[in-house]
């Protein structure tokens, strides 16, 4: 006999097992998909898991900010202990620093004026006290390595940066997705793995149910895709993609793992940077090193693949970001021994997320998610139950879009922002440095790679 639930959640990340715990407190009967063998397997495990709460768009910037108070006292969030553990939040700050290339920050300011975020402006004197192995020059535009100024400058110092303190990393991302899994599990929610869905089954105009790969059916009125990196093709089962503005793809990424220049604890005493001069972004990792990642600058190939068929093997580009990083760190090891992780993003035409309806009755995405919105999966969370709830009560979001009250900052936002048909954002697509590079190494994850 077939199964029956309220709503079925495709993808046990850290986003789908949000949506899973806020659901079920709400007394839906969930059931969550995954093909992996456990909660927060695959993209989860590769997030490097960054919480920080600076963005150029005031919605943005606003849900990062509510999403950092979930974080920062995360017991009693999941009003649960886990028998495994609960992930920490390691709130070591946030520098980013100011370029041509995001406007020197002047709308991560005026955004975080407007949401009494605290931040600090530091000039070149001060990023080196409060970074030693620092070298404040500017070397942008970015550049590949082959290019014959790579690695130059013209004697000119950086403006400055700004630094959030309210900002760091969660320790292990997959324990953090089966907190969440074990939390939902106390009202009832359910989790299936190993399993992957290979149609969605529709009747009378709405969603009622997905099909395994084996053949079972499970039926509910609700369906949500949170499917990551596989976002389109579960889209594409449902044929809601064409009614779509905005679309997913699957993005290639890289990150390279490590060690930091010597004498210099970089696990204690550094913290997370975004730095679009150089096209990077970085952060401690646990045993003194440090994860390096790329901030997409135009200069460097975009790789979009097939999720189900694609090389997981590394390119040049772990080593332009490790030689870019270099740059910076001009004491950095160049190391020959190349560690970290390949993996997937999910993006969006604009970057920004897809948190929504669809066309077909009852099917529901948070799609687009890459690695930038692991710091909003509680509050996404959230935002999604809402969405729901109201939709299944007969409430037009298209056409008057859903609010959702963030109760720590007391703010109002218009989920609406994060629509399948909204305009491309030419604000965010501009401000590359904001984007969703945040992929890491995270030491369990079966993704590990050495040469």
């Amino acid at each position: 006999m077939d199964k029956k639930y309220d709503a079925i959640i495709i993808g046990a990340g850290v986003i789908g097992s949000a949506i899973s715990f806020e659901l079920s407190k709400k007394g839906y009967k969930t059931v969550n998909i995954d093909r992996n063998a456990t909660s927060g397997y695959g993209s989860t495990a590769a997030s490097c898991a960054i919480i920080r709460v600076h963005y150029s768009t005031f919605d943005g910037c606003a849900l990062a900010y509510e999403g950092y108070h979930y974080w920062k006292d995360w017991e009693k969030y999941l009003e649960f202990n886990d028998e495994s553990g609960l992930a920490k939040f390691i709130e070591c700050g946030c520098m980013i620093y100011k370029t041509e290339a995001n406007q020197n920050l002047k709308k991560v300011i005026q955004r975080a004026d407007e949401l009494n975020i605290p931040y600090e402006e530091w000039g070149p004197n001060e990023i080196k006290d409060n970074l030693p192995i620092v070298d404040t020059h500017k070397f942008g535009p970015v550049k590949t390595t082959s290019d014959v100024d790579f690695g130059k400058h013209k004697n000119e110092k950086l403006l400055g940066s700004v630094f959030f303190p309210t900002a760091g990393y969660i320790n292990d991302p997959q324990l953090s997705a089966h907190n969440l899994q074990r939390a939902s599990e106390q009202y009832g929610g359910e989790f299936l793995f190993n399993s992957s869905v290979e149609n969605i089954l529709k009747e009378n105009g709405r969603v009622s149910g997905i099909q395994l790969k084996d053949g079972t059916k499970i039926l509910a009125n609700i369906v949500v895709n949170v499917a990551g990196p596989h976002s389109m093709k579960v889209n594409q089962m449902a044929g809601v993609e064409d009614d779509m503005n905005i679309k997913t793809k699957a993005l290639k990424v890289e990150v390279s793992h490590v060690k930091p220049p010597e004498n210099f604890n970089y696990e204690k005493d550094a913290f997370v940077v975004s730095d679009s001069d150089i096209g990077c972004y970085s952060r401690p990792e646990t045993g003194n090193h440090i994860l390096i990642g790329s901030e997409d600058p135009e200069c460097d190939e975009r790789i979009f693949v097939d999720p189900d068929k694609w090389d997981e093997n590394f390119t040049d580009q772990w080593n332009t970001q490790l030689y870019r990083q270099a740059q910076r760190y001009p004491n950095l090891p160049l190391s020959s021994k190349v560690k970290g992780v390949v993996s997937l993003y999910d993006v969006s035409d604009d970057w920004i997320p897809i948190y929504d309806k669809s066309s077909l009755h009852g099917f529901y995405m948070a799609v687009g998610s890459s690695g930038n919105q692991y710091k909003n999966a509680p509050i996404a969370g959230v935002m999604m139950a809402k969405l729901i709830e109201q939709c299944e009560k007969g409430h037009d979001h298209d056409k008057d879009p859903v609010k959702l009250h963030l109760k720590y900052i007391n703010r109002e936002i218009d989920i609406g922002f994060y629509s399948r048909n909204r305009v491309i954002n030419s604000e965010t697509v501009s401000y590359t440095h904001l984007r969703a590079h945040e992929t890491s190494l995270h030491l369990v994850c079966r993704l590990l790679l050495e040469k």
